[in-house]
């Protein structure tokens, strides 16, 4: 049924927790995993009557952030004998819901897991919500993992 599973992760305890669901589904199907981190590039206002567009610099944080999720999303998937492959996808502007639901059409997902933090109220008005953008625009299956905190 789910031969291909997308799971996007950005090394929260979510994301961790949404890899473990996409390892329980790929053992269960016979599936494969292709762990996807979208590394955040905001737009740029550029001063074009210069002449000169400032060179797109690397965010060494980002991308640090991006492959210890990564290698944690495959050191998962390795400990439970399940096939996967890492991506990186660069946003450059794009709205991460966006580029997440092309690529996993690029790569021909059956279902894209994601975790979600549950925000609501003021925050989730103030920061949005990549999950519910995705949910709303996907073209094919999404299930979200949401991560609670344990009670103290």
């Amino acid at each position: 049924m789910y031969k291909q599973i997308l799971v996007a992760v950005d090394g929260s305890r979510s994301a961790q927790r949404a890899v473990d669901e996409a390892v329980k589904i790929a053992k269960a199907t016979g599936g494969k995993i292709l762990a996807l981190t979208v590394i955040l590039h905001p737009a740029r206002l550029v001063d074009v009557a210069s002449g000169f567009a400032e060179e797109q610099t690397r965010d060494t944080a980002a991308h640090d952030l991006a492959t210890e999720a990564l290698d944690d999303a495959k050191a998962r998937c390795d400990a439970a004998q399940v096939p996967s492959t890492l991506r990186a996808a660069d946003s450059h502007g794009e709205e991460v819901a966006v580029v997440i639901s092309r690529i996993a059409a690029e790569e021909g997902a059956d279902l894209i897991v994601m975790g979600t933090r549950g925000l609501s109220g003021v925050k989730r008005l103030l920061l949005g919500s990549v999950a519910e953008s995705l949910l709303r625009t996907a073209d094919r299956p999404v299930m979200l993992v949401r991560y609670d905190e344990p009670a103290a």
